[in-house]
């Protein structure tokens, strides 16, 4: 399903996306960033994810179409490499609670933060 209108919100660096049903949504640049569809954070098939983390004041710069099917995003990071295709775009956009909160489990899991740099210790309880 393609937007029927997209616009970057370059001082949140953020995607504002409409469809023609009537639904619209606000993706910021964050969220886009750490599910990017490029190899770089997908790896190169099932299993080999690579966690994204420190990107929380990460900000798409720059978007771009890629023929009729998909848009091309630069991120403030110089991250430019994934094709989010309308599809994409539409499933992230429509189940964005879901996947927010499955990223800010992995990133808890592995002791990961949102901040950059930010490291997390787990100090150890004496027995």
């Amino acid at each position: 399903m393609a937007p029927i209108k997209i616009k970057l919100c370059k001082k949140e660096g953020s995607l504002s996306l409409e469809y023609s049903n009537g639904d619209h949504f606000i993706l910021t640049g964050e969220y886009l960033r750490v599910h990017s569809p490029s190899a770089e954070v997908r790896g190169h098939g099932k299993g080999q994810e690579i966690l994204q983390y420190g990107k929380k004041f990460i900000k798409i710069c720059n978007v771009e179409s890629s023929g009729n099917y998909a848009l091309k995003l630069t991120f403030s990071d110089s991250h430019d490499s994934g094709i989010y295709t309308w599809g994409y775009l539409h499933d992230l956009a429509s189940n964005h609670a879901k996947y927010w909160h499955d990223y800010l489990t992995a990133l808890h899991n592995a002791e990961k933060s949102r901040e950059p740099n930010v490291q997390i210790v787990q100090l150890m309880q004496p027995k």
